[in-house]
């Protein structure tokens, strides 16, 4: 059953010259931003932020994913070889949209030997060799839950390795496809907190059938394998043939389960909100909680470091 919409979701026009600055940079180097395929709600809001030439999610690795999840917009199959000037071309694009934060993301590649993981690390390094002071936050895929995979991820230097369990573990199916799975995703997690210092991040839909309970062994369970952020977000169907929308969360309610994720269960911080998605405003909040007084991301770390070891 389709239910309407309440007058709290409503999204901010797409506009401004960053937003057409940001689209034509990216239309002349072919590239791809989760922003665009994945219908992202903020897109207008990153995009034409009004402190800088806004946000942008680059895409790797094409448009078309090997999963076929029930939540998401990304179309499935027909995979493309992957383009081998990719790396560079996103670089570049860093370089003109003058960003000092970047997210890259990618569609899921299970038809390739390494799962894409090498060509994901490329990029990462092609950005740093580039611009050794941008912040870059990647978005993985699970990797199949190779810890091999995700190691070359770690060893290319991000600055923040997301990965996104979705939903509650009682929902993972039919949300996500069967190839992904809740303890496959905390697996991921746990060996980035692991093995790395590299700050950890997952994101949460509501809304599709969810109990509180659910929600908050979920949050604890993000705990105990160490990540530090977590974002909270309306599921919004994109089209008909997408899962329904079981409920439109309250605002309010959002708010209280930010109050619980930073208050109660130690989150380093938890954007939350209707229109939250894993990206929002991903280096405003990153700069707000981590690079206080001036730090650096290094001396952060070692402050993490410092107080994880206790007296």
């Amino acid at each position: 059953m389709s239910r309407r919409k309440p007058d709290w979701l409503k999204m901010r026009p797409r506009s401004g010259q960053s937003f057409t600055d940001i689209k034509s940079s990216l239309r002349e180097r072919d590239l791809h931003t989760v922003c665009e395929e994945a219908s992202c709600p903020n897109m207008g809001e990153c995009w034409s932020g009004a402190d800088g030439p806004g946000t942008a999610t680059f895409m790797l690795m094409g448009e078309r994913c090997s999963r076929g999840c029930n939540f998401c917009d990304v179309e499935t199959g027909g995979m493309d070889p992957l383009d081998e000037r990719e790396p560079e071309r996103v670089a570049a694009a860093v370089a003109e949209i003058d960003l000092d934060y970047v997210v890259l993301t990618s569609v899921d590649r299970d038809d390739l030997p390494d799962q894409g993981a090498s060509h994901f690390a490329e990029t990462i390094r092609a950005i740093k060799r580039r611009h050794p002071s941008v912040l870059v936050e990647v978005l993985i895929p699970d990797f199949q839950g190779e810890p091999d995979l995700v190691r070359k991820i770690i060893d290319a230097g991000p600055d923040v390795i997301a990965h996104n369990v979705e939903t509650v573990e009682r929902l993972q199916w039919p949300v996500r496809d069967r190839r992904a799975g809740y303890e496959q995703s905390l697996g991921v997690l746990e060996q980035v907190d692991r093995e790395s210092d590299v700050y950890t991040k997952t994101s949460i839909m509501l809304g599709l059938g969810e109990y509180d309970h659910e929600i908050y062994r979920t949050m604890a369970d993000l705990r105990e394998v160490g990540v530090d952020v977590v974002t909270l977000g309306q599921y919004l169907r994109p089209s008909p043939s997408h899962l329904d929308v079981e409920e439109y969360v309250h605002p309010q309610k959002f708010d209280t389960w930010r109050r619980v994720a930073e208050d109660e269960l130690d989150f380093l911080y938890c954007a939350s909100g209707p229109m939250v998605r894993s990206s929002y405003r991903a280096g405003e909040l990153f700069v707000e909680a981590v690079l206080q007084d001036g730090k650096t991301v290094e001396e952060a770390r070692q402050d993490a470091r410092t107080a994880s070891a206790g007296p």
